[in-house]
């Protein structure tokens, strides 16, 4: 038979581990969350959202992170796959 099929991360393991990744890079970089904001043309509340794994990140979003971080989004994406999504530290009724 075939190779194994690994399990999926949920949604919450993908969104929280792209934050982690959000917040090593842009702590590497020195900046603050709002100066990402500002860099990006986001909402400060939503950098914060996103580095805690709150918020689904749109493509477009990606592209503004990356950007801002001034790396490619495909090194972006290489990032939140190193970096482990751990446990989701919210509740779901927020």
């Amino acid at each position: 038979m075939g190779k194994p099929i690994a399990k999926l991360p949920t949604k919450e393991e993908v969104q929280v581990g792209f934050g982690n990744a959000v917040r090593a890079l842009r702590s590497d970089a020195e900046l603050t969350q709002e100066q990402l904001a500002a860099s990006s043309e986001m909402h400060v509340t939503c950098i914060s959202q996103i580095e805690r794994g709150l918020k689904n990140v749109s493509l477009f979003n990606l592209y503004r992170i990356a950007s801002a971080l001034e790396i490619s989004p495909a090194r972006l994406l290489e990032e939140a796959a190193r970096h482990p999504s751990g446990s989701v530290k919210h509740s779901a009724g927020r």
